[in-house]
């Protein structure tokens, strides 16, 4: 019998509530960024754990935590007094593809970030507002990020809408930082860009369970995938529709849906 759409909402619903929970942080990239209080510590450790965000999430989650003590566990001050000579600390760092080439082009890009342009949440409003849009606030902070020369392998690692990126790795970043709800999971710390501006981080597990649920028809997971599945999910909830990611990942990942 085919779920009708209040039959489909109903149940996202119910598996919102039941994984957006402390017991999610347990084993998701998210406790990294929770381990500190300070707001720009908190954007800097949140969007490299992101950036690694793909493979194994307790290998995920070994290396973010890794890099951070590269870091003396000080993000922010790290960048911001980052010098030429810090680039070797990084030198036996790797995670897939990501290396130490990649880590010091992340370091200058955003200490330009945090001391040229009001840092990550200024950076991903200014790209908002441009015309009120993921896809704007996306593209801007990837023309941002690359204002400085870096190595051409390096560009992979930063999402490129314009190119049809899912960008799964910074939705997701942009959803810790914007959505908040009672549950606690994500931060909430930005506060000019609405969660009803968000978009879904689509992966193979919620793009699978989109398309069993009949809310993605596009084989894809690309940006054009991310959009009809928001607009679909904006349907259920249009004010923060990105809820819905708790629901669409943790039956795939947890529940093998």
């Amino acid at each position: 019998m085919k779920l009708t759409q209040n039959d489909v909402k109903d149940f996202l619903d119910e598996k919102y509530l039941e994984f957006n929970t402390g017991q999610f942080i347990e084993t998701d990239p998210i406790q990294v960024p929770r381990r500190f209080t300070q707001k720009e510590d908190i954007e800097i450790a949140g969007f490299l754990s992101a950036t690694l965000a793909w493979g194994q999430r307790p290998t995920i989650i070994k290396n973010a935590n890794r890099l951070l003590s590269m870091m003396d566990n000080a993000p922010f001050d790290f960048i911001l007094n980052f010098q030429h000579t810090d680039l070797d600390r990084f030198f036996s760092f790797k995670h897939r593809t990501f290396n130490s080439i990649d880590c010091n082009s992340f370091m200058l890009a955003l200490q330009n970030i945090y001391c040229n342009h009001g840092g990550l949440e200024g950076v991903f409003n200014r790209g908002y507002s441009i015309d009120r849009s993921g896809f704007s606030a996306l593209k801007y902070f990837r023309e941002v990020f690359f204002e400085l020369p870096v190595a051409e392998r390096t560009q992979k690692h930063v999402a490129n809408v314009l190119k049809g990126s899912a960008a799964k790795r910074i939705n997701m970043f942009l959803r810790w930082m914007v959505r908040f709800d009672n549950f606690n999971v994500d931060f909430g710390l930005w506060k000019e860009i609405p969660t009803s501006a968000l978009m879904m981080p689509l992966d193979v597990h919620s793009g699978n369970v989109s398309r069993k649920l009949d809310l993605l028809h596009r084989k894809q997971n690309d940006w054009k995938a991310v959009v009809e599945l928001t607009e679909n999910l904006s349907l259920f909830d249009p004010v923060d529709p990105v809820k819905y990611d708790f629901a669409l990942f943790g039956l795939g990942v947890f529940e093998k849906f």
